[in-house]
């Protein structure tokens, strides 16, 4: 499975991610946006999706290791990627059909979101 894992760029950017090389991904209070870090497996691969006045996926992640001991919130290490040549904006990927019932696009609020290998593809680029 892949994740769209959003983020305030005011508050941690890709750019930080970037200079940091790694980082837990946690603070996350949203009990199905939990549920989805809880599952995540290293090795999955991440989207970076700025919130705030950018609106756009910018980069890519991958899953270092899980630790769920806390259920109510997982420590989830992530190593960068790379950026993202053309980013997708909201707006893009509001119109595009490979959207169209996604958690993404149906629940704004939801800071994790699985993503299908096709909507994974588009989104980077592939």
């Amino acid at each position: 499975m892949d994740y769209l894992l959003k983020t305030e760029p005011a508050v941690y950017s890709f750019a930080n991610l970037e200079k940091e090389k790694t980082t837990i991904w946690d603070g996350v209070t949203n009990p199905v946006a939990v549920k989805n870090l809880r599952e995540m497996k290293p090795g999955e691969r991440l989207l970076i999706y700025h919130t705030g006045d950018e609106k756009s996926a910018v980069g890519t992640a991958t899953v270092l290791s899980v630790d769920a001991t806390d259920a109510r919130n997982p420590q989830v290490k992530i190593k960068v990627g790379r950026a993202i040549a053309a980013p997708k904006t909201l707006a893009e990927i509001k119109a595009h059909k490979l959207f169209a019932d996604s958690p993404l696009v149906r629940q704004g609020r939801l800071s994790v979101v699985p993503l299908s290998e096709a909507q994974w593809k588009w989104l980077v680029g592939e």
